[in-house]
C-alpha cells in the first residue's frame, strides 16, 4: 500500500525534515517506489510536485527536500501502485476546484468496486478507485451544498459520512483539504503528533538525522504533523481510530468525528 504525510500549522512553516524521512520510503527503508506527490497550500494557491521514480531516488523530490517551501497545509504521498498504471496522472494528491477553492486529495488503500458508483461532474482523469473515490466525494458535496457552508460543523459531518460509506469498499485511509482545514480519515492506519512549545529534539525513524525544534520555531507556533506510520522514533505519535475524522485547522483540532458506533458506546458506557 501507499503512505501519506500531511502538516497544518498556525504559521507557514516548511516540511522539509519530514519530507526526508517520508521519501525514504519510496524505494529504500519501504517499498513505494511507484512514484510520490507533495501539495503546499499558499493561502488559496497551491504548489504542487510529482514524479513517477521512487521518492528515494528522485530529483524533484531531493529539490524538495533541500528547498525550504514554506506552507500552512501540506498533504503528500508516496505510492505502490495497486490500481492503476504507473503514470503521472494517477500520482497523488489529486486535485480540482469547488466553489471556488482548491481542492486536494490523497488516498491510502484499496476500494474493490467503488467504480461502480454514479459519477455527475467531476470525473477521474486516471484510472485508480483512489481518484474515483475524490471525484465521488466532491460530486456528493457538490450535490448537497450549492456553496461552501457557512456552518463548517455541517460540512465536517457530510465528509464523515462519505468517508463512512467508501471505507465499505476496504481501506480507505485519506488527507484531504480545501485550503481551509485539512480533514484525516483513519480506516486501518494513521497517525499524528503536535508539535508546540516547549519544542525539543526529534529524530527521524528512516534517516540518521535529528532536529533541534527549539531553534526554529517561537513560543506560539503550533505544528501537527499527520503520517501513516510515525516518522521519528522518540516522540508520543497518538494513533487515529477506525472510522475517526480529525479536522485541524492552524496546527489545532477543529473538529473530531467518531463511527456511530463508537458513539453509541460512549453514550452508554
Amino acid at each position: 500500500m501507499c503512505e501519506l504525510m500531511g502538516m497544518s500549522a498556525n504559521v507557514s512553516t516548511d516540511i522539509c525534515f519530514s519530507f526526508a524521512g517520508l521519501i525514504k520510503r519510496g524505494g529504500e527503508t519501504g517499498p513505494h517506489k511507484d512514484g510520490w506527490g507533495i501539495t503546499f497550500f499558499e493561502g488559496k494557491g497551491v504548489r504542487e510536485f510529482k514524479d513517477v521514480d521512487a521518492s528515494a531516488t528522485s530529483e524533484i523530490a531531493r529539490f524538495v527536500k533541500d528547498y525550504p517551501i514554506k506552507s500552512h497545509i501540506v498533504i503528500s504521498h508516496i505510492r505502490k501502485a495497486n490500481s492503476g498504471r504507473v503514470a503521472l496522472e494517477n500520482t497523488h494528491p489529486f486535485t480540482r476546484e469547488m466553489w471556488g477553492l482548491p481542492w486536494v486529495y490523497a488516498h491510502n488503500g484499496q476500494l474493490r468496486g467503488v467504480k461502480k458508483l454514479p459519477l455527475t461532474y467531476y470525473r477521474p482523469v486516471g484510472t485508480t478507485d483512489s481518484e474515483f473515490a475524490f471525484c465521488y466525494i466532491l460530486n456528493k458535496l457538490r450535490e448537497r451544498f450549492d456553496r461552501y457552508p457557512p456552518r463548517k460543523n455541517a460540512l465536517f459531518r457530510a465528509i464523515h459520512t462519505l468517508c463512512e460509506e467508501l471505507r465499505q469498499y476496504g481501506v480507505f485511509n485519506i488527507l484531504f483539504s480545501d485550503s481551509k482545514f485539512l480533514y484525516c480519515y483513519c480506516s486501518t492506519k494513521l497517525c499524528h503528533i503536535t508539535r508546540r512549545s516547549p519544542f525539543g529534539v526529534a529524530h527521524l525513524r528512516d534517516k540518521e538525522v535529528a532536529v533541534d525544534f527549539s531553534d526554529m520555531a517561537v513560543a506560539n507556533d503550533v505544528v501537527t504533523v499527520i503520517a501513516t506510520a510515525p516518522l521519528t522514533t522518540n516522540e508520543p505519535w497518538e494513533n487515529l481510530q477506525t472510522g475517526e475524522l480529525l479536522v485541524f485547522q492552524r496546527g489545532e483540532v477543529a473538529c473530531r468525528l467518531l463511527p456511530k458506533s463508537v458513539r453509541s458506546h460512549a453514550s452508554h458506557g
